[in-house]
């Protein structure tokens, strides 16, 4: 018969505390996301498997988008149909002045917004994070964007 030996006892004194909360404040959201371990893609695969990675994904993202993209266009345009229809048969009676008006407003709060020619820093840091992002992964983004493009066209 076996005797189990107990696990040694070990002193509060070698615990760090780690707090996740200020650790996570310095970590870029893509590796919030997909966990601390996780780098570009050049230090975990080769080139060929970078590609095919890009490339699949690309492809279904692509054939997705094609598909969507022609129902929406459906639905807008059959929907701008129906609304032309009920415009000249008296069911729907526009008043033009009153777009005329808020197209107006639009315009004027469009320059208002447009007039600064530098960005907002929020906008700018994720930017800067995504150019990041495609520099350390330039092989499996190419793959991708050739893949979208296969997927689109098929």
């Amino acid at each position: 018969k076996s005797q189990l030996n107990p696990p040694p006892l070990i002193s509060d004194d070698t615990f760090n505390v780690l707090d996740l909360a200020e650790y996570t404040k310095n970590r870029p959201w893509w590796r919030k996301m997909f966990a601390p371990s996780s780098g570009s893609s050049a230090e975990k695969y080769n080139v060929a498997t970078q590609l095919v990675i890009g490339g699949v994904t690309g492809w279904c993202t692509g054939f997705i988008f094609q598909k969507v993209g022609k129902l929406a266009a459906t639905a807008v345009g059959g929907g701008f149909f129906l609304l032309q229809i009920a415009n000249h048969t008296g069911y729907i009676k526009v008043d033009w002045n009153l777009i005329q008006r808020d197209m107006n407003k639009a315009k004027q709060q469009l320059k208002f917004h447009t007039s600064g020619d530098k960005m907002p820093p929020e906008v700018k840091s994720r930017v800067d994070e995504v150019v990041i992002f495609l520099k350390k992964n330039a092989i499996l983004t190419g793959g991708f964007a050739g893949g979208f493009m296969f997927g689109m066209a098929s």
